[in-house]
């Protein structure tokens, strides 16, 4: 079964930090573009950056640039979002998404992505 799950979420205070899992299964996350996404209360989705098939970071946004890392690790399957300094207004679902086709995480464009994980709260107190 193909599936990509998101784990790490929680609460922290206003200045501290997270480190948030994309756990693959049933495909190779090394073959894919692997994005980050999140969902704010009574907002959109946004696209925050993404990692290449050849580990090329792209920052959708540039709230978070400069705070957030992302990383692979092929041996766990498995790609990691770090996030420091964070704000309250970080305060979303976050979702990672797996991109197979020759777009690579370029653009943010939502469409692209193949598999789309649950999700995991990130809360962060004033």
């Amino acid at each position: 079964q193909v599936q990509v799950v998101e784990s790490g979420g929680g609460t922290v205070q206003s200045g501290g930090s997270l480190r948030l899992s994309c756990k693959a299964s049933g495909f190779t996350v090394r073959d894919y573009a692997i994005g980050w996404f999140r969902r704010a209360p009574g907002k959109g989705r946004e696209g925050l950056l993404c990692i290449s098939k050849s580990d090329e970071v792209t920052y959708y946004s540039d709230s978070v640039r400069g705070r957030f890392t992302v990383s692979r690790d092929n041996a766990e399957n498995t790609v990691y979002l770090q996030m420091n300094s964070l704000k309250p207004e970080d305060t979303a679902v976050y979702y990672c998404a797996a991109e197979y086709g020759p777009n690579d995480g370029r653009t943010s464009s939502w469409s692209k992505y193949d598999y789309w994980g649950q999700g995991t709260q990130v809360t962060v107190s004033s």
